[in-house]
């Protein structure tokens, strides 16, 4: 039912949620070497999370508690959420406009049926939200099977986290690189081996 969205009676299960996201945010941020003004985008289904099929069960509550986790970390870092919409609204991100500042935006407000419950919780929260078609970030975190690669810089290389759910969704991280080109012939720079300066 397109305009259902549900509510959670256990509240532990929505802080563990929150926990869950956050150590996910703190791994990759290590993993990946993020660092100030880096962009980590972020598909979720809070469907998933609860073990339900994506799609199905919208939580507005959970979504805040996934931003809220990841935010506590990536915000502490100077490192922006890039929130994907569901398929609904084409898979649009919900981002601050400071970190995407020459980007063409598009007007949409995401909801928890149309856009999801973790982009609305985004939507809500950021300082100046704009929605934007497409963006290349540094790394992402796919909770639930979302499928994010589309927005995501061309190298992209798989991260396995320790914390590999959020709730009882499945999450796949990953980070990105630049690309090495020029064959047999050419250096490169080892620095840039894991990841962007």
């Amino acid at each position: 039912m397109a305009g259902i969205t549900y509510e959670i009676d256990d509240k532990m299960i929505v802080e563990q949620i929150k926990s869950d996201a956050a150590n996910a945010a703190a791994e990759l941020v290590e993993v990946a070497h993020l660092k100030k003004g880096d962009i980590v985008v972020i598909g979720c289904s809070t469907s998933e999370t609860l073990g339900n099929q994506v799609g199905s069960h919208s939580v507005p509550e959970v979504g805040k508690a996934i931003y809220e986790g990841l935010q506590n970390v990536f915000g502490a870092h100077g490192i922006y959420i890039a929130a994907q919409c569901c398929e609904h609204l084409n898979r649009a991100i919900i981002i601050e406009q400071e970190a995407v500042p020459n980007v063409d935006i598009v007007n949409v407000v995401p909801q928890p049926k149309a856009g999801g419950s973790f982009a609305t919780a985004c939507y809500a929260n950021f300082k100046a939200p704009v929605a934007v078609e497409h963006i290349k970030a540094n790394a992402g975190i796919d909770i639930g099977g979302t499928l994010i690669g589309m927005h995501l810089k061309e190298v992209a290389v798989p991260v396995r986290l320790k914390q590999n759910h959020i709730g009882k969704a499945f999450l796949i991280a990953a980070r990105t690189r630049p690309k090495f080109i020029g064959g047999e012939r050419a250096h490169y720079d080892e620095s840039l081996k894991d990841g962007y300066r």
